[in-house]
């Protein structure tokens, strides 16, 4: 079967969202041109290293070509949820990120889990072969919105213990620094160390 390789050039949209509860959530990278939309399913962690990276990448592009760096942003401009219904086309096993000096913009791609190995130049060529992919080129100041959103995404779960900074339930949790005892849920200042 012929591999799919959804391209998109300056989007009107490319964010990270969910759907379900804190704690049984999934997560989604969600990008839209006009009346197409492409949405992947990923893992939590793999939306807070995309967005990290991207930070960092943003950094070395103005300090090695003088690329202007976008500020940082305090008021996003689209906080709205992704578009459904949320029809994944696959799951993300593998992501790539780089600059593109001619076009310049950052380019995230989204390749596809697979069980057979791929020369890193068949993934990047638009062949026959490899994974599906999404590739998506942005803006420095639309992947600087993409990266603060997607930290604002992730940190809407369920708030981190403060002695292990794992997820607590409404129950609590058996937390690793407390020598296996059950803590309840407690909020930031309360002092569970005595």
């Amino acid at each position: 079967m012929a591999r799919a390789i959804h391209v998109f050039r300056s989007p009107d949209r490319f964010v990270a969202g969910t759907v379900g509860e804190p704690g049984d959530r999934t997560f989604y990278l969600q990008v839209v041109r006009e009346s197409r939309v492409v949405s992947v399913m990923l893992e939590k962690q793999q939306v807070a290293v995309l967005a990290e990276r991207i930070a960092a990448l943003l950094v070395e592009i103005n300090r090695r070509f003088g690329t202007p760096l976008p500020p940082e942003i305090s008021d996003l401009g689209d906080l709205s949820p992704l578009i459904t219904p949320v029809d994944a086309e696959f799951r993300v096993g593998t992501m790539g990120l780089g600059w593109d000096a001619e076009a310049k913009s950052v380019v995230v791609e989204l390749l596809a889990v697979s069980d057979t190995e791929f020369d890193a130049s068949v993934v990047l060529e638009d062949t026959d072969e490899g994974p599906d992919a999404v590739r998506v080129f942005l803006s420095p100041e639309s992947a600087r919105e993409f990266a603060t959103r997607s930290n604002r995404v992730i940190s809407a779960g369920r708030p981190p213990c403060p002695l292990c900074q794992e997820p607590l339930d409404a129950e609590g949790h058996i937390c690793v620094r407390s020598n296996g005892y059950r803590r309840e849920a407690f909020g930031p200042g309360d002092d569970q160390s005595g």
